[in-house]
């Protein structure tokens, strides 16, 4: 069974990556080898690579400390029978970031704020997963393997907007709510919420309401400040026709 023309197997798999904030992730018990499957909250690098905030007291972080080879199952959380809904089995290496300490806290405090309480806790650290390669499941005749070049995102000379992100990710939460419910309601088809930007990147948007997230892909990539207020705007402007279609 060959997928449908309409398929998009890399593009489904980089939306579930941006939109989960819990997974089933999978590691390997020291000595024996056997498989330790624990649920987990996570959020996402701008690449799309997955970020843990996990305890060294917990069993997952000392398996991962002895072999840090992990694999982590995302799925729709649909409605209905979940085996009918989308997912992913990612397989890579977790590894503690500290270089990126900051970037990594930022994001996953947008997308979990609760977990400020316990941030600094001196048994808890980030780990980010790198990639080998994902799993996709999309239902019959939609089963693909995917390369990380497939789903991960391209940061390459993206520098300038990565360094304005945060200031946007304020900004936007700050003085554009209203347009934040524009792109849910307007450009994603999502019910009116307490809508909030939880981080950008070449690609897109990602956005929050409560724990349901969002992913807004760009028409086009996007790679510094810029050029991200002009799209923003003109998705403002798009969302706005499609409320109120009368010139």
């Amino acid at each position: 069974m060959q997928p449908t023309p309409d398929f998009n197997p890399a593009k489904l798999a980089k939306s579930l990556l941006r939109r989960s904030r819990q997974g089933a992730l999978a590691t390997l018990m020291p000595g024996s080898g056997d498989p330790y499957c624990s649920l987990v909250n996570l959020a996402s690098h701008p690449d799309g690579s997955p970020i843990l905030l996990i305890s060294r007291l917990a069993v997952h972080t000392r398996n991962i400390l002895s072999d840090n080879r992990v694999s982590l199952m995302l799925d729709e959380r649909a409605a209905g029978d979940p085996l009918e809904g989308a997912r992913i089995m990612l397989s890579g290496r977790a590894e503690q970031d500290d270089k990126e300490k900051e970037l990594l806290q930022r994001r996953y405090l947008n997308a979990h704020p609760s977990a400020e309480a316990f941030v600094s806790f001196g048994d808890f650290s980030f780990f980010r997963i790198r990639p080998t390669g994902t799993h996709l499941v999309a239902g019959f005749g939609r089963i693909v393997d995917l390369k990380p070049e497939q789903f991960l995102t391209d940061l390459t000379g993206a520098g300038d907007l990565l360094a304005a992100e945060e200031g946007a990710v304020e900004h936007m939460n700050a003085d554009h709510r209203d347009a934040m419910g524009l792109y849910a309601t307007g450009l994603l088809g999502a019910a009116a919420g307490d809508w909030r930007c939880t981080g950008c990147d070449p690609e897109g948007l990602d956005m929050q309401d409560g724990q349901t997230a969002l992913r807004l892909d760009f028409p086009e990539r996007v790679t510094d400040g810029a050029a991200l207020r002009k799209m923003l705007v003109r998705l403002a402007g798009e969302a706005r026709a499609t409320i109120d279609p009368t010139p």
